[in-house]
């Protein structure tokens, strides 16, 4: 375009200078002499000459006025498209504000390890659906089996758990239990059904059926326990039982706490009760600190150490005594005679404590249940005071952490990845002593039960994944007492365990 100009300015100067020259050859060739005939020829020529060189300048002058309006539309048409772009971006960007409008509005779903969860989006509504099936079975070596025990497999747990959150602050489980391993077959138990609110941290309110705060191993979920079945020392506190209770963490979790008033239930709650058998009423409570949690102390991060306990007066004549305690392979080793009944003043204590660092996991807690117990409402009652302990460790050989909740490997197991999962090795013992009281004027047989127990159990836990587990364990326990027939036999109890569990 620059060039053209410039040609134009040039061709324009050029004609004018022409113009102006013509006239003056044009006069001096009229006044000048004839000197010769070739002489006028040569200057005619060179006039015409100019004039046509004046011409075709003239053309070319008029050609680039021609050309010049043609590169208008061009300029045009790249404003256009310039002004359709930005209107595209423009509608691109209202389409992403109606998307990202709409998808507040639209109900979240998703699947994965940690379950089938669904909800509203806002936050407020939502479930998640988990289950936990255990298949194990148990193996005993020689010498008389409790109660003629068998060999086989069980479908130990068998679980939908159905969790979620109402109105963004009110928090629910309902898990009901299709597994079992009593002697009359499984029957469908409800394993929890609570209300949680938990407006903050802090302080929550829990109303229904869930587990008593008293044992650090029975707080435990049963997806996360070292061994097929929690230790002998779980004899002697609360199972699950229907209350309310208040609980929360301070500081941070640094703290943690909770006490409630429940129905009271016996030692070794082997099976869920929904309704009470008295007007009598169980107050139990727990303290848990872990001071260096949130320090960056990684040695003490994962130190833990608290107490918690019970009490309830039982006066009952059909229940309040436990069913019996029994052995890492369910069978029982002590039990009161019948007709014996919860006479009086019923309290436990259960002081404990854990321990994570990197691969390696210990746990250990001591249990006295204090209860007084008659033969009869008529007869005088006795204060037996049982007392437990137990210490357990494990160290994951693979280099993953280990946890009250669990392993997670870091390596799941694939044949084509070739990853192996985590592997685990546990130890634990146990001991469960019984007061001699039991055994006077007849509230327990001498022969047909132990008035001690002891356990020893070695394990080797495979994590294949984050949902799939398998174990398999060895346990040796040796008792004090008994002896009778069809009771606690004169030999210890061997016993070997697998499972196959998935959580999820």
């Amino acid at each position: 375009m620059k060039n053209k100009t410039k040609l134009k300015r040039l061709t324009v100067a050029t004609i004018a200078g022409l113009q102006f020259a013509l006239p003056a050859l044009a006069a001096d060739n009229s006044t000048t002499p004839d000197n010769s005939t070739n002489s006028n020829a040569s200057q005619a020529a060179e006039i015409d000459a100019l004039k046509k060189e004046v011409q075709e300048l003239a053309q070319k002058i008029n050609t680039l006025e021609n050309q010049q309006p043609a590169a208008a539309p061009q300029s045009a048409s790249y404003e256009e498209l310039d002004q359709k772009v930005k209107i595209l971006q423009r509608e691109r960007e209202n389409d992403k504000d109606d998307a990202a409008a709409l998808a507040k509005t639209q109900p979240k779903i998703s699947l994965g390890a940690n379950g089938f969860s669904f909800g509203s989006a806002d936050g407020n509504f939502n479930a998640t659906l988990h289950g936990l099936i255990q298949l194990d079975s148990r193996t005993f070596l020689v010498g008389n089996k409790i109660n003629n025990a068998n060999d086989g497999f069980l479908l130990r747990r068998a679980r939908p758990i159905f969790t979620g959150t109402v109105f963004h602050d009110f928090d629910f489980n309902f898990t009901p239990d299709f597994g079992g391993s009593t002697t009359s077959g499984s029957s469908v138990q409800i394993q929890d059904a609570y209300i949680n609110y938990h407006y903050n941290p802090t302080w929550q309110v829990e109303v229904g059926k869930f587990k008593s705060p008293v044992g650090l191993e029975q707080l435990q979920a049963d997806a996360y326990t070292s061994f097929n079945e929690r230790s002998i020392v779980n004899d002697l506190v609360p199972n699950r039982d229907l209350g309310a209770e208040l609980h929360g963490d301070l500081f941070g979790g640094a703290l943690s706490y909770a006490a409630g008033i429940f129905d009271g239930v016996s030692d070794y709650n082997g099976t869920t009760v929904n309704q009470d058998s008295d007007d009598g009423k169980a107050f139990a409570g727990r303290l848990f600190a872990q001071p260096w949690k949130n320090s960056k102390i990684d040695a003490l991060k994962g130190l833990g150490f608290g107490v918690g306990g019970s009490y309830e007066y039982d006066h009952n004549t059909t229940a309040g005594l436990t069913s019996g305690y029994k052995t890492d392979g369910q069978q029982t080793f002590f039990a009161y005679k019948t007709g014996a009944i919860a006479d009086g003043n019923h309290w436990r204590i259960s002081p404990q404590a854990s321990y994570y660092y990197g691969p390696f996991g210990l746990l250990g807690e001591y249990v006295i249940s204090d209860q007084h117990v008659a033969l009869s409402s008529a007869s005088k009652s006795y204060d037996i005071q049982n007392t437990a302990w137990e210490i357990s460790a494990g160290w994951v050989l693979t280099g993953e952490d280990a946890g009250y909740n669990g392993v997670t490997p870091l390596h799941p197991f694939s044949l084509a990845g070739g990853g192996w999962g985590a592997w685990q090795v546990v130890a634990r013992y146990a001991d469960v002593d019984i007061d001699n009281n039991a055994f006077t004027d007849g509230l327990a047989t001498a022969t047909t039960a132990a008035s001690e127990a002891r356990a020893v159990s070695l394990g080797l836990n495979w994590y294949l994944n984050k949902n799939i587990r398998i174990n398999t364990s060895f346990s040796h326990t040796s008792f004090t007492g008994g002896h009778g027939v069809g009771a606690v036999p004169a030999q210890p109890e061997n016993v070997i365990f697998t499972r196959v569990q998935l959580a999820f």
